[in-house]
């Protein structure tokens, strides 16, 4: 087979800068003369006193809530907080990212799903609008002078697709939002190493921040509350591609779809190829919508090899929630969950079930699928019919290198074994969820009385406090995919981050921190929304 020459992939790695302006908070340790740091003590102590902190020469600071990774999560709390009449030198986010969209954003980019393309949320959850009026797609709408949007929402999903919003849109309702509540002022950059429980009430929070910023190594925060949002760890590959690169040191011929791969549909373009995608979910999808537009419109010549572990031709199961459609391969859902599990029946009854029971519901409700998009469907058959898209399915039994490539061994559904030859590699399996690949998390379960829930993640109330970390009147929340396997399914979303939010908001008014978001605020602070105006 003749070998693609494929440019090498460029580095990975965020960029953490010093922002412009830091919150005002009081400062009560002074820094020690020579740089602070985290000593065998506190690394062995689970509960620090103020005292254990100061001996190690690290600062410490006072702010009342302390939402730790930066992102979308953390930046709907803020929004809540602050329509709720939070100040805003009372809530900080710690983060290493410049931006709370700019981490999802990387991830839909390299996935194929840049900002002009379409998300696979709809205008029920919109990071940037907590009541959802008006939707992105009378804002699409307006923006672009015709009614399309709107009659592909009157009509979905009977006669056209679901309709959702492009990327751009989010983002941009995203940045106004955060111009509009003052986020860049509650913003403070490094990489947070840990949280701990504080004697007599509330947690410290260990920062790590950027070369130059500070004089000593680390900075303590000392707080009554706690919000973690810190997403996904890593990349997850499957087992047998993460050895095949642990092996052979390959990385620019098997990669991962969320990581950066450009340079494999550059060299594709350059010289026809054979390209192998494993998976049948949403990025799956793009990923073959790529691959085949480029075909179609560029002129590349590229042979599509296609590997499910479960082939769907039909019903994708026999009873209950579960059941959904399918066609070559793939399972078809509109959304990440049922729409019932967001607001309906479903909902109730996670809401309601414990231990085992909620388990079993989650794994009926589990499963890879997509959404069915009528542009996927026809480019899938032209590709099959003209005779460059295959697929296969069985087992991995052995990934290899080949003459010029990686040859994929298979074991089919009939007991026979197939040897899968190309010249890339593209994993679409997903990202990273074990709790004990996140510093952060395994330290708080070792250390926090946190524990895992059924599902292995993030054990919470249905308020998203981490269950057994409560200290005196302080309180440790969670939000996003860490906590999945809850009292609420889509926790991994845009309208998931915004109920937990709402959640956490409604337990820190009744607790007296804030004032509760009721009929009359609702109304009065929508209206400063609509027009625009700061907080």
């Amino acid at each position: 087979m003749e070998e693609v020459e494929l440019p090498p992939p460029p580095p990975t790695g965020a960029v953490i800068r010093t922002p412009a302006s830091v919150i005002d908070v009081e400062e009560v340790q002074a820094p020690a003369p020579t740089p602070g740091d985290l000593n065998d003590q506190l690394l062995g102590t689970s509960v620090w006193s103020d005292q254990l902190i100061a001996s190690a020469g690290i600062p410490i600071y006072d702010v009342q809530v302390i939402s730790v990774g930066g992102g979308i999560g953390s930046f709907v709390l803020a929004d809540h907080l602050r329509i709720a009449g939070m100040p805003t030198n009372a809530f900080m986010a710690l983060s290493n990212i410049e931006t709370p969209w700019q981490t999802y954003e990387y991830l839909t980019k390299v996935s194929q799903i840049p900002r002009p393309e379409r998300l696979r949320s709809d205008s029920t959850g919109m990071p940037d609008n907590i009541w959802g009026f008006p939707s992105y797609a009378l804002r699409e709408s307006r923006r672009e002078k015709t009614l399309a949007p709107l009659w592909s929402v009157l009509t979905e999903p009977v006669f056209t697709d679901y309709w959702t919003p492009r990327a751009g849109t989010a983002f941009e309702g995203m940045a106004r939002e955060a111009a509009r509540i003052g986020w860049h002022g509650m913003v403070t950059m490094g990489q947070v190493r840990m949280v701990r429980r504080r004697e007599g009430g509330g947690y410290f929070t260990i920062l790590t921040p950027p070369p130059g910023a500070s004089p000593t190594k680390r900075i303590a925060y000392r707080s009554q509350f706690v919000h973690l949002a810190v997403g996904y760890p890593g990349l997850r590959f499957l087992s047998d591609l993460q050895a095949y690169r642990t092996a052979y040191g390959d990385i620019a011929r098997v990669v991962n779809a969320y990581e950066p791969h450009e340079h494999v549909y550059d060299g594709l373009l350059q010289k026809p190829g054979r390209v192998l995608v494993r998976g049948g979910g949403i990025v799956a999808s793009r990923v073959l919508q790529r691959l085949m537009e480029d075909r179609m419109h560029k002129g590349a010549q590229t042979q599509i090899l296609h590997l499910f572990r479960t082939y769907i031709d039909g019903k994708n199961a026999q009873n209950g929630p579960s059941r959904r459609k399918g066609s070559m391969g793939f399972a078809y859902q509109g959304f990440n969950w049922p729409k019932g599990a967001w607001g309906g029946q479903l909902k109730d009854a996670i809401e309601s079930a414990e231990g085992a029971e909620r388990a079993e519901i989650y794994k009926k409700l589990g499963g890879t699928h997509t959404p069915r998009r009528k542009l996927w469907q026809q480019q899938m058959r032209r590709a099959a019919g003209e005779g460059w898209y295959h697929t296969f399915q069985g087992e991995v039994t052995d990934v290899r290198p080949g003459d010029g490539g990686v040859v994929t061994t298979i074991r089919q559904k009939n007991g026979s074994v197939h040897a899968i030859e190309a010249d890339v590699i593209i994993d679409c399996t997903g990202l990273e969820a074990d709790l004990a690949e996140s510093r952060i998390l395994a330290d708080l379960l070792e250390h926090s009385g946190a524990g895992r829930n059924p599902m292995g993640r993030l054990d919470v109330e249905r308020t998203f406090e981490v269950r057994g970390t409560r200290n005196g009147v302080g309180r440790l929340y969670a939000s996003g995919a860490p906590t999945l396997g809850g009292y609420y399914a889509g926790v991994d979303s845009f309208l998931g981050l915004q109920y937990a939010a709402l959640r956490i908001t409604d337990d820190l008014a009744a607790q007296g921190i804030v004032k509760r978001i009721g009929v009359g605020r609702s109304m009065s602070q929508w209206w400063k929304w609509f027009r625009q105006k700061p907080i």
